[in-house]
This record gives structure tokens, sequence and C-alpha cells, in this order.
């Protein structure tokens, strides 16, 4: 059934913080003076004594004191009217104007200026005049007008210098700069004030200094810059209360609160806010109010008290509109809006999204339209129509460039991906969160980094990569709870108990689920809710109580419907249908998908469309519909394919096939009933095309961007960073490996981990660079009748594998019929091989589990065989078994055999001699007696060539990459006999300079090492002789032998090594089976001087290696080996060597022994290079002569090395 959904937090910017400024303003004279005195019942006298009463009230700045200051100045232009003064009415209008202007009536200010100014010029008043254009200005700034504002100020600012108005001067390039920081452009706007700063210090106006100041502060929060930010409102405040400026100080408090709301701390915000407002109110300026206000509730939002932000929005929404702020406005409106949209209300949501986003164009508030279009977008999105979530988004994304707000760009990049990841395009959906998390830290967003790398663990886990998922997630989960976002909170937790749920931990996961639900209901979050309801109920289902997981999911689904979350629905629905389906209520189940179905499409969930797909086929299948099955299925799989296809990066896209890999499985299984049904019809074909599609996908891939050349033509700099973050990651891994003991193991897991995960960001940012690989179309996998015609000879047999659950299946393919049969269950397959490699290794000569193991694999086949080679595509453990070692079985031995009886009576082995010296992995092998016979054992290899192949199509597309390939000019380099020890003999330094404490260090650090990965890397002797004996069969000039210090990790990634045909490693091997990337080869860790030396070459590099080669073999331990992926098969040096340019490879399933693997390996040269022998046929040749010898006969020492590769030539003879 479908499992639990993942649950993606997408968080908006629900608040803009108007920056309030509070422009001064140097109109008004102290005093009016005459020259003499002038008589009470003179009116202009009368009206002086009115005017300067009006200056003492304004500066009084209290809403109070502004009322009777308008009557005082009133009566004052009354007078000077009569006396027909014009300055003294040009002074008394101005005055008028700005107190009309801080009680926020624009208009009423508009008209009184309009009337001053002409005044101003009539008398000749330049100052005057430059006063009066600047107040304009600052009207038309606070209206949104910004360019018309700068034409008023740029008219103002010749004036105040013609005139030697230092502080008029300095107003005037304050305010501009106040207008470049509303535009945007923050770099002008910080010119512009530090003109103004100096002017404010050298006429000591400490009020204008403070305004300036809090500018400063406010384009450095702009920028994200915090720290600097509170620095220049730390310098500002002191100076406000100095001079008793409250409105200036109100709007620096207001300003600090607002960057400690940017940095999350929301109750030091909190604190600042309201030592704001009362200050505000004092002054009466409503415009301020509401901006604190509007502030206070977006913390409250933040917060999650939605009800309480409500409370604030709406104090604040009629002050805005009461002073015709249509920015303030329209940001409240936006952010009430948002808390609907927070409480599911959705189309409450775009009711005021829909009122906000006007008034922001209509004023010019590109920053404000950019963040209602993002939250349109959020909408868009929660109710499932991605794509016109995804126009809005790419509506407001350019005009956060544009303003060079990184906060609300960073909001939107996530918010695209999150688009991206519900249309199951996650590789896209990563480049969006990958753009912006770094703008997240570099603002000192926590919340919004808390968000982002929540969603990234999302990708991984969606990818199956899930071990970084709760990586990802473990670092959100701090940063909600420091913020105090328990919405935030929650979703992370319940997608923490999501990841253990599909990692079968359902304990786990329900604690984390458990302590998520709480908080979604805390907060009103019914989305959430619904989500982790939906959870629960998926893992009751999986431990089998379908009752209760039935009342979770019918708790969920009513509030994903109230919410109109049609995606969560469409889930929980499925999810109800699997619950009864296992019950046996079949037209129930159906009609829970029949209604899940459609809403996946509605929505775009492709994934979850295969899903409800998938759950059709497995119920129809189950009701004998095998046909109806089948259709679903192969809808299910195209989409699949197409998902596949979108992911960049091959590791993720690796990840993702084996989490769907359970659909291919599926899908054989029924095409295999169908087969049985109907036995002449197909359906075992159409089954191994279904198997040949569902195995290696990604060596196919990486052997097409091979081919491609797809870092031809990249910038020089990214594959600079790449070699860079290669070399980072092989040294690590040396010291993890090397010397455990001097760095914590954790962090230097931690780092290496972050080094894989710059590599694969890197990879994809190649690729997204490379011309070759715009162009690249990775090739489909063979049909049954392409591996007929491409990959087949009249002299050789295919044997194609695939293990399942409840049973497996074998093809048979020859160039003129394809056979399939059935074989037992992967679980009892897999018990003998394990039984018949424990063997192996334990010496035996006829290993027990033999017997029956081959007549589990062969007997169906056996007499189909004759003496052909075999050609093997083996699944799940069969790729590690050797299949040469297997007895010969006879055709006619039934398969209902007990597969759990084995024999376990050890003293029947019959045990090969152990020799001395090292073994090429250092693991310890049990000793046995010398010799023995082997009592009739007649192995495979006797009676067939055996070549091992990850998939036909694999051999398909390496022939294509060296076809026309002109052969490498030399034949054979051999790096062997590496330098692993300090106290080697080889070194030709003195004893004399190595310190007694340098000897003692390195002891521990071999016991440490020892200690850690249970060996050593000590000498391996006979890969010299080794070397030595293959290098003689060939002409000096033809070869390259690199030996001792010159073993090292630079010899094997020279480019030169493309000249030789033939390239022979004789060395330790290292596996890695949880992180096969850093499996790889260990060459010599000193140099010369004794100096540590980078010495392990790993599957990494290998990758960036060219070679022409026609043969690598790979003489040391398990190489063959590594991590086995669902869908992939195992990820081993292999497939490295096969991307680097190897035609054939040679390559060990088990720790092998020095001698014995030197004596094979100088006798596989012998037969290729003398008596020239075909790679494959020469490896068959050199193990049927050691099954004849005494020392050697045990498979142990002759069955460990496999070829891979071509089989139909042999090497040039150029």
């Amino acid at each position: 059934m479908r499992l639990p959904q993942q649950w993606l937090s997408i968080l908006s910017v629900n608040s803009i913080f108007l920056l309030n400024l509070g422009f001064p303003l140097l109109t008004l004279p102290q005093t009016l003076h005459r020259g003499e005195a002038i008589a009470q019942t003179d009116p202009n006298a009368e009206a002086e004594r009115l005017y300067n009463q009006g200056f003492e009230l304004f500066q009084q700045g209290t809403a109070e004191s502004y009322k009777q200051a308008i009557v005082a100045w009133e009566k004052a232009l009354q007078l000077y009217q009569q006396t027909r003064n014009l300055g003294g009415q040009a002074n008394s209008l101005l005055g008028l104007g700005r107190i009309y202007d801080l009680l926020g009536d624009k208009q009423q200010a508009l008209e009184f200026y309009n009337q001053s100014l002409p005044l101003r010029r009539q008398v000749g008043d330049k100052a005057g005049e430059a006063v009066t254009l600047t107040n304009i200005g600052l009207v038309y700034s606070d209206l949104g007008d910004s360019q018309t504002a700068l034409d008023y100020y740029n008219q103002s600012l010749p004036l105040t210098r013609q005139v030697g108005d230092k502080a008029g001067e300095a107003t005037t390039l304050n305010n501009i700069g106040g207008v470049y920081s509303d535009l945007g452009d923050s770099q002008t706007a910080l010119d512009y004030y530090n003109q103004s700063l100096p002017l404010w210090r050298k006429v000591g106006d400490k009020a204008g200094e403070a305004t300036t100041l809090t500018g400063i502060g406010g384009v450095y929060d702009d920028l994200g810059d915090s720290q600097q930010a509170l620095e220049y409102y730390n310098q500002s405040l002191p100076l406000s209360r100095q001079v008793g400026d409250k409105a200036g100080e109100a709007v620096t408090l207001n300003n600090i609160g607002l960057v400690y709301d940017d940095l999350g701390d929301f109750q030091t915000a909190l604190e600042f806010y309201n030592q704001s407002l009362p200050l505000r109110r004092q002054v009466g300026d409503k415009a301020g109010e509401a901006t604190t206000l509007n502030n206070i509730g977006g913390v409250y939002s933040d917060l999650g008290d939605f009800q309480q932000a409500l409370e604030f929005y709406n104090q604040s929404l009629p002050l805005s509109r009461q002073v015709e702020d249509k920015a303030g406005e329209a940001v409240t409106l936006n952010n009430i809006g948002g808390v609907y949209s927070d409480l599911g209300d959705f189309q409450t949501a775009l009711e005021f999204y829909n009122q906000s986003l006007p008034l922001s164009r209509q004023v010019g508030d590109k920053a404000g339209e950019a963040v209602t279009l993002n939250n349109i977008g959020l909408v868009y999105y929660a109710l499932g129509d991605s794509q016109t979530a995804l126009d809005y988004y790419n509506q407001s994304l350019p005009l956060t460039r544009q303003v060079g707000d990184k906060a609300g760009e960073a909001v939107t990049l996530n918010n695209i991906g999150c688009v991206y990841s519900a249309l199951g395009d996650r590789q896209t959906a990563l480049d969006f969160y990958n753009q912006s998390l770094p703008l997240r830290r570099q603002v000192g967003d926590k919340a919004g980094e808390a968000t982002t790398l929540n969603n990234i663990g999302g990708v991984y886990s969606d990818l199956g990569d899930r071990q970084t998922a709760l990586e990802f997630y473990n670092q959100s989960l701090p940063l909600w709870q420091q913020v105090g976002d328990k919405a935030g909170e929650a979703v992370t937790l319940t997608n923490i108990g999501l990841v253990y749920s599909d990692l079968g931990d359902s304990q786990t996961a329900l604690d984390y689920y458990n302590q998520s639900l709480p908080l979604t209901r805390q907060v009103g979050d019914k989305a959430g809710e619904a989500t982790t309801l939906n959870n629960i109920g998926g893992v009751y289902s999986a431990l089998g109580d379908k009752q209760t997981a039935l009342d979770f999911y019918n708790q969920s689904l009513p509030l994903s419907r109230q919410v109109g979350d049609k995606a969560q629905e469409a889930t929980t629905l499925s999810n109800i249908g699997a619950v009864y389906n296992a019950l046996g209520d079949k037209q129930t189940a159906l009609d829970f998908y029949n209604q899940s179905l459609p809403l996946r499409r509605q929505v775009g969930d492709k994934e979850g469309e295969a899903v409800t797909l998938y759950n059709f086929a497995l119920l129809k299948r189950s009701q004998g519909n095998l046909t109806e099955a089948l259709t679903d299925m192969e809808l299910a799989i195209n989409i699949i394919e197409e998902l596949r296809t979108k992911i960049i990066s091959q590791d993720l896209r690796t990840s993702y096939f084996a989490t769907v890999y359970g659909y291919y499985e599926f899908y054989i299984d029924l095409l295999m009933e169908l087969h049985q049904q109907n036995p002449n019809q197909g359906y075992d074909t159409k089954a191994l095309n279904a198997s040949e599609r569902g195995r290696a996908r990604s060596l196919l891939d990486i052997l097409a961007e091979s081919g491609a050349d797809i870092k031809k033509g990249v910038d020089p700099q990214l594959l600079a960073r790449e070699k860079s973050l290669l070399q980072q990651l092989s040294a690590l891994d040396q010291t993890r490996q090397l010397n455990p003991g001097e760095r914590n193991i954790e962090e230097l897991n931690q780092e290496i981990e972050a080094v894989r995960r710059e590599l694969r960001n890197l990879e994809v940012e190649i690729k997204r660079n490379s011309p070759q690989y715009a162009n690249l179309k990775y090739p489909e996998p063979l049909t049954a009748s392409e591996i007929q015609q491409k990959v087949l000879d009249e002299e050789t047999v295919l044997l194609v594998y695939s293990l399942g659950t409840e049973r497996s299946f074998l093809w048979l393919v020859s160039t003129t019929e394809v056979k399939s049969y059935q074989l037992p269950k992967r679980s009892d397959i897999e018990v003998l091989a394990t039984s018949f490699l424990e063997e192996i290794q334990s010496l035996a000569v006829v290993p027990p589990s033999g017997e029956k193991l081959s007549q589990m694999l062969l007997s169906p086949v056996i007499n189909q065989l004759g003496n052909k080679r075999l050609a093997i595509v083996g699944d799940g453990i069969l790729q590690t078994v050797p299949f040469a070692a297997l007895p010969l079985t006879s055709p006619d031995l039934s398969l209902t055999l007990s597969y759990e009886e084995r024999e376990t009576d050890n003293s029947s082995l019959l045990l090969g001699g152990i020799e001395g010296g090292q073994n090429r992995n250092p693991s310890f092998l049990s000793g046995g007696t010398e010799g023995g016979q082997n009592g009739g054992y007649k192995p495979l290899i006797v009676q067939h060539e055996i070549v091992n192949l990850p998939s036909a199509s694999s051999l398909s597309i390496l022939r294509e990459q060296v076809q026309g390939r002109t052969p490498a000019p030399k034949k054979v380099v051999v790096i062997a006999d590496p330098v692993f020890e300090e106290n080697d003999p080889r070194f030709q330094i003195a004893s004399s300079t190595k310190t007694e404490t340098n000897d003692v260090n390195k002891i521990i650090l071999r016991q440490s090492l020892e200690d850690f990965l249970g060996k050593s890397f000590g000498r391996l002797q006979h890969t010299r002789q080794e070397a030595e004996v293959i290098l003689a069969l060939v002409p000096d000039n033809l070869e390259r032998l690199a030996l001792d210090f010159n073993a090292n990790r630079n010899t094997a990634t020279d480019s030169n090594l493309s000249q030789y045909q033939i390239v022979h490693f004789a060395t330790h091997g290292l596996l890695n089976e949880s992180q096969p990337e850093l499996s790889g080869l260990v060459f010599s860790l000193y140099d010369e001087q004794g100096t540590e030396k980078a010495g392990f070459l790993q599957l990494s590099d290998i990758f960036n290696l060219t070679l022409s080669a026609e043969l690598v073999v790979l003489s040391a331990c398990q190489t063959g080996i590594g991590q086995d992926i669902r869908g992939e098969g195992l990820v081993s040096l292999t497939r490295g060597f096969m991307y680097a340019g190897a035609e054939r490879i040679v390559v060990s399933l088990w720790a092998v022994a020095d001698n014995s693997t030197s004596e094979l390996m100088q006798n596989y040269y012998r037969k290729i290079l003398e008596t020239g022998s075909n790679p494959a046929t020469a490896m068959r040749e050199v193990q049927l002569e050691m099954i004849q010898s005494n020392n050697y006969n045990a498979p142990y020492y002759w069955a460990a090395f496999v070829f891979q590769g071509e089989w139909k030539t042999g090497l040039s003879t150029r």
C-alpha cells in the first residue's frame, strides 16, 4: 500500500515591515525677530505671537499639541493675509502642511505646501523654497510615488547648496537616500546617507543625525546585515532620546524590533515594538502606529497565534486607510491574507491578497507586490493548482531580485522548489532549494533556513536517501525550536517520523508523530494535523492493525477537505482504499481508489498517481482481472520512467529507482502469471524486457555520459572545484581509515558526507553547464530481440535471474529462443547462497550447499546449455555467487526439496590447503587440512566459460563505446607492491632520523587502524613477483612497471595510463558497502622520505580516469563487491572502470590470498600474452589448472576472480 506521504512545509513572507525613517523637517524658524517693539494691536505682531505659539506647540509633538498648533497657525495665517505679509503666510502654510503630513492627511498637507511654494518664490526666499520642495517630496515618498518624490528633492538640493543651508542640504540628501532605499537600490541609498551624515554633525543637529543613522541601519537590514543594522540603530537611539525626539525614537525602536524579528528572536522583537507603540500614539503618528501594530501582528503570526495576529492587523488596517497610506494598507491586507492561508481558509486568503496586490502596484511598491504574488502562488499550491502557483512565483521572483530583497527571493525560490517537488521533479526542486538556503543564511532568517532544510530533507526522503534526509531534518528541528515556531517544528517532527516509518521502525515513527500532533492542534494547523493523522494511520496499517489505521485515516480525511488540500486528500483516500483491499472488501477499496486517482491527476501529483495505479493493479490482480491490472501497471511504470529521467544526479537517480523497484518486481510477477495462463502470447518475453528495464539503469546512463564526454566545454573552474573536492574526500577518508585516533570519527563522517553532498550538487551543475549533456540521449534498455541480435552469438547463452518475494524467475536466452522458468522465492535462494559462500571461504573443496543451490539455479536449464559460454546476469545475492564453482547438476532432480534443510555437519567438509603470506584483504582465514581431494566434484567451469554481466544492455553499450576506438599503442602497465607501513625495509632514510616518539605514534596509529577496521595494510610481497612475471612476457618498450614508492596514487591517476591495452593493479582493496564511492584501491602511503601521502584511489576517483584499456585487472580483494541497491545491482569498482573506458574487467568476490592470487595472475597472463587466449577463455583455463592442483584446488583460491565485459574477441595485436 501507499506509504504515508511526505509533507513539505512552505513558509511565505506574510509580513512586510514598514521602515518609517521619520525624515526630518527643518523649516520653521524659532522666532520671527523684528527690529523694534510692536504694539499688541499691530496685526503683524499678533500674527508673530500666534506663529511662535504654534511653533512651541508643534515642538511638543503630541496629537493634542498638533491640534492646538493648527488653531494658532490658522489664526496667524489670517492675520498675515490681512497685512499682505507673504513670508509669514508661506511659513504658516508650511507649518500647517507639516502637521497634516504628520497626522497622515497627505492630500491636505499637499494643498498647504502647494500654496506655500509660489509665495516662497514670489519673495525670493530660496531657502524656504528648498524646504517646501523637500516637504512635498516627502509626501509623495510616503504615498509611494518615488519618482515624483525624487523630482522634488532634486529641485530642492541645489537651492540648499546655493544658500549654504547645510541642515537643509542634509535633510534632502537623507530623503533622497530614503527613496533609493525604498526602490531597493541600497548602494545609492548609502551614498546619499553618507553625504548627509557629516553635514548633520557639522551643524550639530543630533535629531537629524539620528534620523540618518536610522536610515543607514535600515539599508543594512535590507541587505541582510543584521549586526551592522543594529550598530547604526544603537547609535541613533540615544541621540533621539537626548533631543527629546519621540517620533524618531519610536521609529528606531520599531526598526530594532524588526531586526530581531528577522533573526527569529520574536520575544525581543515584541519588547521593542511595545516600546515603540505608545510613543507613536503619543506623537499622533497614525501611519507609524499602523506600522508597529502590523509588525506586532506579524510576530504573533510567526508564533502561530493567529487570532492575536488578526486582532493587531485589524487595529492597523483602519489607521493606514485613515492616513491614506496605501502601501501600509497593502501590507496589512497581505498579512491578514497570510493568517487565513495559515488557517487553511484559502478562499478568504485570496480575497485579501487580491485587495492588496493592486494597491502595491498603484504605489509602485515592487517588494510588496512580490510578496503578495508569492503568497497568492502559495494558496494555489495548497489548493493543488501547481501550474498557477508556478505562474505567480515566476512573477514574484524577478521583482524580489529587482529590489534586492534577498529574504523574499529565498522564500520564492523555496516555494518554486516545493511546486517541482509536488510535480515529482525532485532534481529541479533540489536545485531551487539549494539556491534558497544560502540566501536564508545570508539574511539570518532562521525560520526560513529551517523551512528549506526541512524541504531538502523531504527531497532526499522521497528519493530514498533516508540517512541524508534525517541529517537535514535534524538541522531543521532545533532552528524551529530556537525561533519558537511550533507549526514548523510539527512539520519536521512528522517528516522525521516518516523516515523512521520507511525504515520499518514503527515505534520511533509513532513517537515523532505523537510529538507533532498536539503541536499542529495547538497552532490550529489543520493541514498539518491531517498529514500527521494520515501518517499515524500508515504506521498502524503497516503493523497489521487495519481498524486503528482506518480510524486515523478517517480523522485525517475531513481535515484535508476542510482546508482544500487535495493532494493530502488523494493520499488518504488511496490509503483507505489499501486498507479495505487488505481487509478483503474489494468494492469499497475500488471506490476509494476511484476517488483518489482524479485528484492525483488534478493536482499534478505524478508519483501519487503511480501509487494509486499500483494499488488498482494489486486489487484487480487479486480479483483475477490480470489484463486490467497489467494496463494499470504499465501506466504506473511509464510515470516512474518519466520521473526518473528528471533526476540529474546519478546517486539520487539510483536511490529513487530503488524506492520504486517494487513496481518492476510486481510487474514482472504479473507478466509471468499471465504467461502461465497464456504460454504462447509472449508474456514471458515482456517480463524479460521488464527485468532488463529494472536493473543497472544508472550504469547504462553513466556509460552513455562517458561516451558523450560531458565534461568537454564545461567551465574549467567547475572542473577544478570537482578535482579539489575529490582530493578532500580522499584525504578525509584516508584520515578516517589510517589515523582514526587523530580526529573524532563522528565529525570526520559528517565532513565526508558534506563533501559527498557538495560533489553531488556540483555534478548537477557540471551537467547543466555541459553542451554535450544538453544533447545527450540516454539509451533505452535492450528488448529480448535486441539482446539476441546485439549481445549474443551462437556459442553463448544468456541466463538472467530475477529474485522475488514469493517466487523467482530465470530466463534462458539464445540467438534463437527465449525460455522462462519459475524458481523458489528470494529468501530460500539467499539461505543456500549464503551457506555456499561461507563454505567456500572456509576452504571447502566441495562446498556442501553447492549441490542444492545448483539444483535451484541451474537444473531447469542444464540440458540446454551444452558446452556453450554462459553469460550470467545475477540478481541480489547471486551477483556475489561464483557460478564457476557451482557443481554441475542433473536435470531430473526435483526442485521440491525442503530448501531449509542443509548440511550442518562440518566434519564432512573437504578443505583445501592454507598458504603463507599476506591476504590482499587482511581478513583472517581459518586453517584447514593441506591438499584434499574433490570427491568427484565437477564445477560448472569444467564445462562452461563464464562471464558475469550487470545487465545485457550494459555489454551492448560498452561495445558501442569501444567500436572504432584506436588500440592503445603500448601493451601492459602494472602497479604493484606499494609501501604501506613506515617500518617497511625499503625506506632509504636512516633510522636515526626517526624519533622514538614518532615510532611509538605510528605503532599506536596502526593499532588504532586494526581496532577500527579490523585490519592493517601489510606488504603484499608476491605482487612483486606477479608484476615481474607479467612484464617479462612483453617487450620493454611496450610495458611500464611501477613498484614500491612509485606504486602510488599519482601513478594510478596518470593520464599516460591511456597508452596501455592492459592495466593491472596488484594491491589491497578497500570495501565500503554503505558508501560505495569510498571503496577503492590502496597505493603507497609514504614517499621515500617517510612522508605520509594520499594513497587511496576511490571509486569517485576512478570515474575521473581516462583509459583505453581492453583489459583492467584488479588483483586485490573484494573489488567486484559493493553495495547492492535494488534495481541497480552491485555498485562496485567495476562500473568506475567501465566508465573510464575499460572494455573488460577482472575483479574478485572475496578477500583473496597473496600467494595463490599471484600464481593465478602469472598463469593468466601467460595464456593471454604467450598463447594469445581470449581473456575470458584464459580465465577459465587457469581456473581449471588450479582445480587440478594440490595446493589451490579449493574454490576459495580459484573461483574468487570473475570476468566481466566483452568475450567475443581477444586483445589487439598492434
